[in-house]
């Protein structure tokens, strides 16, 4: 059975990924990497809206029980070869309490640079405070730092009976924003969400777009020409897993997208 917080997780970590028209040409996804970024030091120091912290504060019944994740997506640049050309991907990296490390690395086409950290909490009666940390030495332009910058983060603490944000009194959040999820797991997302958000069961897959309707964004792909398609399929895997998804969605399928059932 899928597990709804990691669900949640999950569309939180690529919410922004890719965008319509998922094509690499296209100037929205020239400007990728725009939620939860925590930025090395050194760059926020010269760029104090790029923050090098993220800190949740939480309220519930016992913090010491609760299990702390932070998950983010560390960016990968991948040279051209005979299926894509040249972009930037990302590979997810989940962490715990305490310092983390990731040094650099290259596989085929595919290379990162290092980025290290720290995960700290903190336990002042009811209240929890887990603090995301960038501690990587950097030098260069915003595109360099986004190679070391820890993309989409967000906090998942699981394991005790939370109180809502929006009741939580002497609760102060740094770039990011706690919501229930489940009977006892909170999500603390660089995105707004309402508590206790949730997949809509019609969806067939992610689009990398939660504020947009799958049924219209699937009726835009199947619009493309077939330039375009071939241009997206070689954007990015996960570009071209959704187009041929996409092109593989039944006619009953993409009318229960757009909230219709066909009567047999």
């Amino acid at each position: 059975m899928e597990d709804p917080t990691r669900a949640i997780a999950d569309a939180v970590l690529y919410e922004g990924y890719a965008l319509w028209p998922y094509r690499r040409s296209a100037l929205k996804n020239q400007r990728r990497w725009t939620f939860g970024g925590v930025y090395p030091p050194a760059h926020t120091a010269a760029h104090p809206d790029d923050a090098c912290l993220m800190r949740a504060q939480v309220r519930c019944d016992d913090p010491r029980t609760v299990d702390v994740t932070v998950r983010f997506l560390h960016v990968v640049a991948r040279e051209a070869d005979a299926e894509y050309a040249a972009w930037e991907e990302a590979t997810e990296r989940e962490v715990g309490p305490g310092p983390f490390s990731f040094p650099a690395g290259h596989e085929g086409t595919r290379s990162w640079l290092a980025v290290r950290g720290r995960v700290d909490t903190e336990i002042e009666g009811d209240r929890l405070t887990v603090g995301v940390r960038n501690e990587t030495p950097f030098a260069g332009d915003r595109e360099a730092a986004l190679r070391q910058t820890l993309c989409s983060t967000h906090m998942v603490l699981r394991g005790a009976a939370f109180v809502s944000a929006t009741e939580a009194e002497g609760c102060e959040q740094v770039g990011c924003w706690p919501v229930l999820v489940g009977e006892d797991a909170m999500l603390c997302s660089p995105i707004i969400l309402e508590d206790h958000p949730r997949i809509a069961p019609e969806s067939p897959g992610d689009l990398f777009d939660g504020g947009e309707i799958d049924g219209l964004l699937a009726l835009n792909i199947l619009a493309l020409t077939d330039a375009e398609k071939a241009e997206m399929r070689a954007s990015d895997p996960r570009t071209r897993e959704i187009l041929e998804r996409t092109e593989a969605l039944s006619e009953e399928q993409l009318w229960r997208l757009s909230g219709y059932r066909l009567e047999r």
